[in-house]
């Protein structure tokens, strides 16, 4: 006597199911939901920026009160595209480890810049060592390294 299968027998047997967000560890997980959060302030900011007196933005050394200014449209778009990135780890898109590596260069691109150019150009920022160059290094090591694995689950 053949048995009769169902539709809903894959989720009754047990496989080895791996999910690739299992590939990501606990510190970037933590900074995935931070950054989904901030992807939707990012993008509140950009639509309420009219209505809005003063909001408070600031990544990677960059600092602005106003939406609609070159810096804040600056960290309004990173806070999106930042956003993105989180969305496409979290929901395990293709395309993630990509736009994190290209997240993680845009990063520390922007700390280096902020760190060893715009001193010496703008009287009114002085020099400051960006620490957030340890943990987007660790980052972007850990993309490039998950990269392969992200796309042959």
């Amino acid at each position: 006597m053949e048995e009769k299968s169902t539709t809903f027998e894959e989720f009754d047997i047990k496989n080895n199911f791996a999910r690739r967000r299992d590939l990501l560890p606990l510190w970037i997980k933590f900074f995935l939901w931070i950054f989904l959060i901030g992807g939707v302030i990012g993008a509140i900011s950009l639509m309420a920026g009219p209505f809005m007196g003063h909001i408070d933005l600031s990544l990677y050394g960059i600092d602005s009160t106003r939406p609609y200014s070159i810096p804040g449209l600056i960290l309004c778009c990173l806070f999106i595209y930042k956003g993105i990135v989180a969305y496409g780890l979290w929901f395990e898109q293709e395309w993630a480890p990509q736009a994190a590596i290209i997240d993680a260069i845009i990063g520390i691109a922007i700390c280096l810049i902020m760190m060893a150019i715009i001193p010496f150009i703008s009287p009114n920022i002085s020099f400051t060592l960006r620490l957030e160059l340890i943990p987007l290094y660790l980052y972007l090591v850990k993309m490039q390294k998950i990269k392969n694995a992200w796309r042959n689950l």
